[in-house]
């Protein structure tokens, strides 16, 4: 994985995953919110219990981390196609938040995409998907039953922040 430094930029230096995960060392991950073109629905989807990383969880951002020598719209756009398949659809960056649980450390880049086209799930990846409304989001989000990625969570509260 490309290691990045406390601002948030690349240092040069990769590292192998474990290594990354089990000594928090600094990456960066994009994050992309797949909204309908009419902006009244929202992707949202359920990760894998086989996920390293938050098993199981239920997300909004469709992402992954940014690869060696690839930049975050790269990886933007190679893990929204990943995940969902979806090709071709236009980021629009919404910027960069740190993401740190004290195991996990990392720059988060979002984008949004509108899309009205197929979405197909990675099966390695996603269980389940299915588009809500903002309001639906909210409601997930404050339910205590339903498990929610943190990082996605973290996303998700900037977002709505600014829809009010």
């Amino acid at each position: 994985m490309a290691l990045y430094d406390a601002d948030g930029a690349p240092t040069g230096a990769v590292a192998p995953r474990r290594l990354v995960y089990r000594d928090g060392l600094w990456h960066a991950a994009t994050g992309v919110l797949l909204r309908s073109s009419d902006r009244q629905r929202l992707y949202l989807h359920r990760r894998t219990d086989t996920k390293l990383v938050h098993p199981g969880a239920f997300d909004c951002w469709a992402g992954g981390v940014v690869d060696p020598g690839e930049t975050p719209d790269a990886a933007a756009a190679r893990e929204l196609a990943e995940e969902l398949g979806v090709r071709g659809a236009p980021l629009t960056p919404l910027g960069r938040y740190v993401y740190d649980d004290g195991r996990l450390r990392y720059h988060i880049f979002a984008y949004e995409a509108f899309w009205d086209g197929p979405v197909t799930w990675q099966p390695e990846e996603v269980a389940w998907g299915a588009w809500i409304t903002v309001a639906e989001l909210r409601a997930l989000l404050s339910d205590p039953a339903r498990p929610f990625a943190p990082d996605g969570r973290l996303g998700a509260d900037r977002w709505l922040a600014r829809q009010q």
